[in-house]
């Protein structure tokens, strides 16, 4: 168990600008513990999060029965682990013992669902519920909705499902969800990366996907149009070897756009949940799913201060790794064993170059130049 301290620094670390889960990671393998991070940052200029707030954090927490959570503790979610930007920290509310439960489904589509969409997923989320299938989604209005209701009506109207939230575990959004949020923490576990009270704010919703994604064994998309942040998760779903199912829709209708071209591209068909569970012991992988378009949207990079410059923690050897890069993504690891500096000096300088606005992080651990700049 972690101490307040500990919980402090991880806190004010994690909600430093520029420092995304990824940088966290390797800082904290590089310096060996939070305080060494946190001495560092300091000396380096960094304007970090205080003492004092990190403490209001924590005492928010503990009065509204909200968990946080460390990637270093046990009750992490350990399907998440081999993320490699997974979450230094999260906070839960609710049955924190869900977080462990296996086999798990997630079910996203769209905001702007079809009756008939919303009937058959609810109907699929309450019979995998009912052979003890945990189901997962984001709260959204829609499909994500749906698959909520039906999963806590199923087990005589006490069925557990999680939602992964794209505003502090403490926010309900949409307001119009106040029933279902208050049901799902009472039976279920509300979960977030975000700090509290965070807002609303659209990037967020595709960043909380790849969470949506991990914590399943598989992920069903249900109406979702060819642009949607359904199709998004079964990005991350794809990357994450997780299994893809999709239920078809009438090709007339745009919403159905996206299952049907995931179905095309070889992904599970699943008019029930029957369909689901025939291969639920096995999840085979998506390694025969086709190539889909790559999403180009920095989906990681945290709004930052463009309009003043920190300076580098010093280092032994000075090279600007801005030289190593273009527009074209590159690999952080790549760029460390090419440049020859020690992770923490190659991480540093990165997010000076992000507060710079000279770059821009991509999914996969990648940078590149800021092409707009």
């Amino acid at each position: 168990m972690a101490s307040p301290q500990e919980i402090c620094n991880w806190l004010r670390i994690a909600n430093t600008d520029g420092i995304g889960a990824i940088t966290f990671s390797k800082l904290l393998r590089s310096y060996g513990s939070a305080t060494e991070v946190i001495n560092a940052l300091e000396k380096s200029g960094k304007t970090i999060p205080p003492q004092s707030w990190a403490e209001n954090e924590i005492s928010n927490a503990a009065r509204q029965n909200i968990k946080i959570i460390l990637k270093q503790d046990e009750i992490y979610p350990q399907n998440m682990l081999s993320l490699r930007d997974a979450p230094p920290i999260l906070y839960a509310k609710g049955n924190l013992s869900l977080l462990s439960l296996t086999p798990a489904v997630a079910i996203v589509g769209s905001r702007n669902a079809s009756l008939n969409a919303r009937q058959i997923t609810s109907k699929i989320a309450f019979d995998l519920t009912e052979k003890h299938i945990l189901v997962i989604s984001g709260m959204a209005r829609g499909i994500d909705s749906a698959a909520h209701l039906g999963a806590l009506d199923a087990l005589n109207h006490c069925g557990p499902t999680i939602a992964v939230l794209g505003t502090g575990v403490n926010v309900v959004y949409p307001p119009e969800n106040k029933d279902l949020y208050q049901r799902i923490a009472t039976q279920g576990l509300l979960l977030s990366e975000m700090p509290l009270d965070s807002s609303a704010v659209g990037s967020s919703f595709p960043r909380r996907n790849r969470i949506i994604s991990a914590l399943s064994n598989g992920v069903l998309v249900s109406e979702a149009s060819e642009k949607s942040g359904s199709l998004i998760t079964a990005h991350f779903a794809i990357e994450q070897n997780k299994t893809l199912f999709a239920i078809p829709g009438s090709p007339s209708d745009p919403r159905s756009a996206g299952p049907n071209r995931l179905l095309k591209a070889g992904a599970h068909m699943a008019e029930n949940a029957d369909d689901i569970i025939k291969v639920i012991n096995t999840f085979p992988t998506n390694n025969s799913l086709k190539e889909l378009p790559i999403f180009s949207d920095d989906l990681f990079t945290k709004p930052l201060d463009n309009s003043s410059k920190t300076t580098n923690i010093p280092t032994d050897r000075k090279l600007e790794i801005e030289e190593f890069l273009s527009t074209d993504a590159v690999d952080i690891d790549e760029l460390i064993r090419v440049s020859g500096l020690d992770t923490a000096s190659v991480m540093m300088q990165i997010i000076d170059l992000e507060i710079e606005g000279q770059i821009i992080r991509l999914p996969g651990n990648k940078i590149a130049l800021n092409g707009k700049k």
